[in-house]
């Protein structure tokens, strides 16, 4: 995964009216601003399990590739920086700030984060509640972050969006659209029509009970977090 070629090629695109119109013109792997807070937002997700070492830089410099002419000053600040989780959230707003027009870099940012996290096989609660408030701090909503941590960690068994199998920030629309799709696939009056046995008949009937169960709570989810945000 090469991150700085990544956002490097989203930056030198000219942006139009709607693609990253208010991006800094400065390219990110070459803003200071942008490094210093990268660096320091994946050396203080190596210190959120309370076990941070010197080997997780490997695992920085492999998913941010500083250059090398920087890296010696990258490692320093990591050094600095992975000393304590305190003061994440202001790299966060920083680049939440700097980067408003360009969402796709800033998901970017945070699947390097999520790669990091995952380097040495496990992530832990406190690096899920970092991240997640990272997220947060970028202005994703709540869906957005599920979206990337199925990405990275895989759907849960009982999560309704993997029954359903569609993506946790689809519109409700879309919501709406793959759960009739797929409640019209499994009706148990499909087995009836083409002479299955009772047992095809009762299987059909429990995957249609779980396809309305999941786009039911996924609505309710959706009603319950457009409350809070009204609120």
């Amino acid at each position: 995964m090469s991150f700085w070629r990544n956002i490097a090629g989203l930056a030198v695109k000219k942006p139009d009216a709607g693609d990253c119109a208010d991006c800094p013109a400065t390219r990110p792997g070459e803003d200071p601003a942008f490094s210093t807070a990268v660096t320091a937002l994946g050396a203080k997700l190596a210190k959120a399990d309370g076990r941070a070492s010197i080997g997780e830089f490997d695992a920085f410099s492999q998913v941010f590739q500083p250059d090398a002419a920087s890296e010696r000053n990258i490692h320093r600040l990591y050094d600095l920086a992975r000393q304590t989780t305190r003061g994440f959230e202001s790299y966060a707003r920083r680049l939440a700030k700097r980067y408003a027009g360009c969402p796709t870099l800033l998901e970017d940012v945070l699947d390097g984060l999520f790669h990091i996290a995952a380097a040495d096989g496990v992530v832990s609660q406190d690096e899920l509640e970092y991240l997640e408030q990272v997220s947060d701090l970028f202005g994703f909503s709540p869906l957005v972050f599920r979206r990337l941590k199925a990405v990275h960690l895989g759907i849960g068994a009982d999560d309704p969006y993997g029954v359903l199998d569609v993506a946790h920030d689809a519109s409700d629309a879309e919501v709406r659209a793959v759960w009739k799709a797929a409640l019209s696939e499994a009706h148990p009056d499909r087995a009836r029509a083409r002479g299955l046995p009772s047992e095809f008949i009762e299987v059909a009937e429990a995957k249609s009970a779980a396809i309305n169960a999941a786009f039911d709570e996924i609505m309710r989810e959706r009603r319950a977090m457009a409350l809070e945000g009204a609120a």
